[in-house]
């Protein structure tokens, strides 16, 4: 099995979190257009992508907007 580009392959909501995830651009526009236009990284939310629990990028979206209501 190949792995996921993050630069170019299409991501989705039920795209996995994998050992090689980087905060492309790619990923950048999929959060911005599932979060809306004031999506950003921080370093809390980047550890948390990256802490190894499995989750898929819907899952990142739905933190990302979980965090922002609080």
């Amino acid at each position: 099995m190949n792995s996921f580009d993050w630069h170019s392959d299409t991501i989705t909501a039920e795209t996995p979190i994998t050992t090689t995830y980087r905060n492309t651009q790619n990923v950048r526009r999929f959060l911005t257009e599932a979060c809306g236009p004031g999506f950003q990284f921080n370093r809390a939310f980047m550890a948390w992508i990256k802490d190894g629990a499995p989750k898929t990028m819907g899952d990142v979206a739905a933190e990302w907007l979980r965090r922002q209501q609080q």
